[in-house]
Formats: structure tokens, C-alpha cells, sequence
């Protein structure tokens, strides 16, 4: 009789534990990547695609679109990926009260800032990279002509700074000194990582602010909250895999038919109504221990004499919000 080592239950029990960790600290790893992504493209767009004109009629513009385009088609991105989104706007266009059930506007206004919110980490990270290296905002504000701006960038600088503060950032360009041209270079990029930094103290202080609120007011315990995640992400996954089978055996069943020509055999299947409530954006109350829209449903539908009016789902006085 063989004896299997010992080891290797544990090496099972080791390789858990790390899978585990990575599932449980997905959403940080999700945001190192996305950290590294951004740093990576900014030093690409830097290195092969920039270069500034150096000249007053186009430096401006040409610096800015590098600065802010990437982070207006990263939020664009954003939005696009936002399941919260397009739960909550699917359908409006039919249905208007779907955004604000019975005229709850300021829970309406707190999901888009939510999806808003979560849209925006992408773009302020381009930003905050952008701006830390300093090469888009040089160009940009040397292609100023501002009368206000210009004599506080050329202050105790020669009379031919303004002539030549396009020609910065292109030293070989520049007509003024190696000193004064080095000099007005790192004055602008002090002042983009001044701008990167503030933009990085803000964006923390903010989202530190908000989840001290929102776990402020919450009406559950942190670890009913945690639960409640937990059974959001595994709901999610089986909803995907349920979903895949019930499309297959579907498939295969108007297949089957259509080609051997009969009718075709009985299939239950949710109607819409069902599709409607359970794609709604759920609260989760501690009057109704329920955790998703799909659980409501289900409760609901088992006990349909004590299934109440309809009620908004996007109580923000009452419930804590999540898809």
C-alpha cells in the first residue's frame, strides 16, 4: 500500500489559500494593474507619439489633447464596462420612471455619481502619471499667450522669454540661454506635479470621505456588509454559468425541433416581467433579508399574497445600493 506524502495536502492547502487571497483582493489587484497600464501607455504615448510643435499657435491645444483626450476616452471606456449603468438605463427611453422611481431623485442622482465615480479611477490615474512626468503640461502652457500668465512664467527672466516660450520644450529650438531655458523647464514641471500631487490628495481624501459615509450610515454590520459581497460575487457567478446552460439547452431544443420537424417540447423559462424586476438596481434594507434583486423575486414569487406594491430601488435614506 502506497503512503502519499504529507506534503502534498499541504502544497493543495497552500496553493488555496493563495487563490483565495487573490479572489478576495481582486478589486486591488484590479487596480495595481490598471495603476500599471496607465503608466505603461503614458511612457508609450511619451516616447513614440508626442512631440510638441514649439510654437505659440499650437502648443496649447497640442498639449492639452495629450493631457486630457486619454483620460475623456478612458472615462468613455469607463462607462461603457459599467454594469450599474446599463441596469439603470436600459429601457429608460420606454419607461422614464425606471431612473427615478416614484420621483426619488436624490437616490437617482447618488447611483450616477456612484457610476460616475467608479467610471473615473481610470482617467484621474492617467492625470495623475501625465502630470507627475510633466511632458504634456511643458508643452501646454509654454504655447500660453495669456497677458496675465506669461508675465508670471517670464518674471526675472530676460525680454526674449516671451518671444521664445514656445521654443521650451524643443531646447535645441530655443533662442534663450541653456540656463533660463532649464530653468522656465523645471519651473513647468514643478508646477504639473504640484497639479498631479494636489489631484492624487484630492481624489484620496474624497474617496476616504465617501466610504466613512457610506459605512457610516450603513444599517448592517460589517460583516452582514461583507457577507452580503460575498454573496453578490457567487450570485454573479453561477448567474453566468446558469445562464450558459439554459441558452444551450434552449438552442439545442429549437434545433431539435426545427429539424426533425415537430413541435417542440416544453421549456419553462422566466417571463419579462421576472427579467425587469430582478435587473433592477437592489437596496439591501434591514427590513427585507433578502440580498438581491434575484432573491426578492424568488421570495416574492413563493409567497405571492404577501407580495407588497412595488417599491423604488433607489432609496438612498434606506438602503445601501449595489448591483
Amino acid at each position: 500500500m502506497l503512503n502519499l506524502p504529507k506534503s502534498s495536502g499541504t502544497g493543495i492547502d497552500s496553493l488555496n489559500t493563495i487563490l483565495r487571497f487573490f479572489t478576495n483582493q481582486k478589486s486591488t489587484i484590479g487596480y495595481g494593474v490598471m495603476g500599471l497600464l496607465t503608466i505603461g501607455g503614458e511612457r508609450i504615448f511619451t516616447l513614440f507619439s508626442f512631440q510638441c510643435p514649439c510654437n505659440h499657435t499650437q502648443n496649447f491645444a497640442y498639449g492639452l489633447t495629450f493631457l486630457l483626450g486619454p483620460a475623456f476616452v478612458l472615462l468613455v471606456v469607463g462607462l461603457f464596462i459599467s454594469t450599474r449603468l446599463w441596469r439603470l438605463y436600459t429601457g429608460c427611453c420606454l419607461d422614464p420612471f425606471k431612473l427615478c422611481p416614484r420621483g426619488n431623485f436624490i437616490g437617482c442622482c447618488m447611483v450616477q455619481l456612484k457610476v460616475l465615480a467608479h467610471a473615473s479611477v481610470a482617467p484621474i490615474m492617467w492625470l495623475c502619471v501625465a502630470l507627475l512626468n510633466g511632458t504634456f503640461y511643458e508643452c501646454a502652457v509654454s504655447g500660453l499667450e495669456d497677458n496675465l500668465v506669461v508675465p508670471l512664467l517670464c518674471k526675472n527672466k530676460t525680454a526674449l522669454c516671451r518671444q521664445e516660450l514656445a521654443r521650451v520644450p524643443c531646447q535645441a529650438q530655443s533662442k534663450l540661454s541653456q540656463f533660463e531655458n532649464l530653468e522656465l523647464l523645471l519651473m513647468f514641471r514643478a508646477q504639473s506635479q504640484i497639479l498631479g500631487w494636489a489631484i492624487i490628495i484630492i481624489s484620496a481624501a474624497v474617496g476616504l470621505t465617501g466610504t466613512c459615509y457610506k459605512n457610516c450610515r450603513s444599517q448592517v454590520s460589517y460583516l452582514q456588509l461583507t457577507f452580503w459581497k460575498r454573496y453578490m460575487e457567487k450570485e454573479k457567478e453561477k448567474f453566468e454559468t446558469y445562464a450558459d446552460d439554459y441558452a444551450t439547452k434552449l438552442a439545442d431544443r429549437n434545433l431539435k425541433s426545427f429539424f426533425e420537424n415537430r413541435d417542440p417540447e416544453a421549456f419553462p423559462f422566466p417571463n419579462h416581467k421576472a427579467w425587469e424586476e430582478i435587473s433592477a438596481l437592489y437596496n439591501f434594507t434591514r427590513s427585507e433579508q433578502c440580498y438581491s434583486t434575484l432573491q426578492r423575486y424568488v421570495e416574492r414569487a413563493s409567497h405571492p399574497e404577501d407580495r407588497p406594491e412595488k417599491r423604488p430601488v433607489l432609496d438612498a435614506d434606506h438602503g445601501i445600493e449595489m448591483t
